[in-house]
């Protein structure tokens, strides 16, 4: 291989990479927007797809987003590499706020309230999940986050399909160009010779 290490990196090493990147987060976001914008696909099937992605990351379920993301992309005739780069939007970085807003905007839907107007009693966390009580989630947490996550996943969503699209479509026009600039005059059709 011409770019192959000499020292092939550990899986831990990998690992330490995936989530603290060498250089910046700035240079591995530019590259994964770089590698989505040159998929071979349609701008709408590319945006759907990432559109799929945002939507998924802001559902309670975790561990099933890919597969999530991967239907709504069939649904939507998106791409499913795209899909992919679209769950991106939740991260290890970004899933606190997330949670936060679609449980607070969940929360404020159903109409949560306390009777007595306090705060909400604190949800035990910990001793839920070390008792096996995982059903006793789905009301204080799962429900608001489900039910918040919707409405804030499909604007995010909405937001970046239109923004995935216009970018997607001027840079395959760019690049159209660039490439027909570059063919030969013989080759070219418009010059008629």
């Amino acid at each position: 291989m011409i770019f192959a290490r000499r020292n092939q990196e550990s899986w831990h090493q990998r690992l330490r990479v995936f989530f603290l990147p060498r250089r910046n987060y700035s240079r591995s976001f530019r590259y994964y927007w770089k590698r989505m914008l040159r998929i071979k696909a349609t701008p709408h099937a590319i945006a759907a797809g990432v559109a799929a992605g945002a939507f998924a990351s802001f559902t309670p379920f975790m561990g099933l987003h890919f597969i999530l993301a991967f239907v709504l992309a069939w649904l939507l005739a998106g791409n499913m590499i795209a899909a992919a780069f679209g769950t991106a939007i939740g991260n290890p970085i970004t899933f606190p706020a997330i949670w936060a807003a679609t449980h607070g905007a969940g929360s404020a839907i159903l109409g949560a309230t306390v009777p007595g107007g306090g705060d909400p009693a604190p949800v035990r966390l910990g001793s839920m999940l070390s008792h096996g009580e995982i059903s006793a989630l789905w009301e204080p947490i799962l429900k608001p986050m489900l039910v918040g996550g919707i409405p804030l996943g499909l604007v995010v969503a909405l937001v970046l399909y239109l923004l995935t699209r216009f970018a997607v479509a001027a840079f395959q026009r760019r690049r159209q160009m660039h490439f027909e600039t570059r063919r030969p005059a013989t080759q070219n059709p418009e010059i008629g010779l």
